[in-house]
Order: structure tokens, then C-alpha cells, then sequence
């Protein structure tokens, strides 16, 4: 990954992490909490692709599996978010805008569907029972909605970040490329035909002269 989206998914991450620890874990919401780190690791995933995705969901995972209060295995949190932000990043469109606001919600409502089951999978795989005792069918229902009320007002701004904070040399290709093109057309449409002008405009006054002269002679020889 480049430097700046190191940078940039390093600090969304963090403020995110210390938001969803310092705030929604305590208000104490009926079913799942709203997942912030799983809004962030989805809105980078759409603008940097599944690889990009991948990456910044294991960092982002790991991270949260070693902060405090953190009570699971250190791990369980970086593979689920790993395996979505993957996913999410395959559903990046290939212009690198949207045209809509339904492909991401959809990838929201799935991605909060799927981190849910992974989760609760690989926890039954350690030996934690606890999703069984809260009821995995109210954490489905409400992990999805409450991330979609969520995405909204976390997912456009951070990709809106991570697009301004990109560095496209192909862009920047492009537009130098485009600004040659512009140099050089203004040089032969504009100061060529000037030139070009002004050259046959001498060439027309000097043959003017010289029929001028040749005129002035002949009549000098018949008088």
C-alpha cells in the first residue's frame, strides 16, 4: 500500500476504534452495537479494491482485538474483517464513483449479515457460546440496522477522504499528457498560423514591389 493511504487508513481507523469504544459500546442498544470499524474498513475497501481491503480489515481487526476491553481471542476479529474487506473491495466500480447509493447500503446490510455469522462462527470454533445465548437471529436483525443507519454519515465522507487523499499517476499521465496537447495545438493552430500569415503577407508585398518596378521600367523604356 502507498504511504498516504497508510496514513489515512491508519487515522480513520484509529478515531473510529476510539468512537466505537468510548461511545457506542455504552449505549447499551438492545441486540448487536453499531460496528464503526466495519464502516470504515468497507468505505476504504470500495476505493481501494479487495487487496487494499483485505489489509486494512486485518489491521483494523487486529487492532481492535488487542484493545481494551476487548474479551476474545486475539485474532478472531482481524480474519472476519480481513475476509470482508476483501469482499467489499471486489464490489469497488471500476470508474471509481458511484452512480448510486444502493450498491454500497447492499454491501453494508451483507457485510453486516457476514461479519456477524463469521464472527459468531469462529468463535463457536474457540469454544465461545455467546452469540447462541443472545440469540444470533436478533444480532442479524439488528447489526444490519443499525450499520445502515449508520452508513449514511460514515461511509461517503470516508471514501470522499480516501478519493482526495489518492495520488493517481495515471491521472496525473493523463493530464499532462492532455496539457501537451493543448501546448502544442496552441503553438501550430495559433502562433504557426500567425507566423504563417505574416510570412505570406511579406512574400505577397515583395512580389507587389517587384511587379511595381518591373511596371515603373518598362514604362520608363518606351518613353
Amino acid at each position: 500500500m502507498r504511504v498516504n493511504r497508510i496514513l489515512l487508513s491508519s487515522a480513520l481507523v484509529v478515531v473510529a476504534l476510539v468512537i466505537q469504544v468510548s461511545v457506542l459500546a455504552r449505549l447499551h442498544l438492545p441486540g448487536a452495537v453499531p460496528d464503526l470499524m466495519l464502516l470504515t474498513v468497507l468505505g476504504l475497501a470500495l476505493v481501494y479494491g479487495h487487496v487494499g481491503g483485505a489489509l486494512v480489515g486485518f489491521g483494523a481487526g487486529l487492532l481492535a482485538d488487542l484493545a481494551p476491553p476487548a474479551d476474545h481471542a486475539a485474532g478472531r476479529y482481524a480474519l472476519v474483517l480481513c475476509v470482508i474487506g476483501y469482499l467489499a473491495g471486489l464490489a469497488k466500480p471500476e470508474t471509481g464513483r458511484l452512480k448510486s447509493a444502493t450498491g454500497p447500503m447492499v454491501v453494508v446490510v451483507a457485510a453486516a449479515v457476514g461479519t456477524t455469522l463469521l464472527y459468531a462462527g469462529v468463535g463457536a470454533l474457540v469454544g465461545d457460546t455467546a452469540a447462541r445465548h443472545v440469540g444470533l437471529g436478533s444480532l442479524l436483525f439488528t447489526a444490519a440496522l443499525y450499520d445502515l443507519l449508520l452508513a449514511p454519515f460514515v461511509v461517503p465522507g470516508i471514501m470522499a477522504l480516501a478519493r482526495r487523499a489518492e495520488n493517481d499517476p495515471l491521472a496525473d499521465t493523463g493530464s499532462g499528457g492532455k496539457a501537451t496537447d493543448i501546448s502544442s495545438g496552441w503553438l501550430s493552430g495559433g502562433t504557426g498560423l500567425r507566423i504563417g500569415s505574416q510570412r505570406n503577407g511579406l512574400r505577397v508585398k515583395a512580389a507587389r514591389a517587384r511587379m511595381a518596378r518591373a511596371g515603373r521600367i518598362k514604362g520608363v523604356k518606351r518613353l
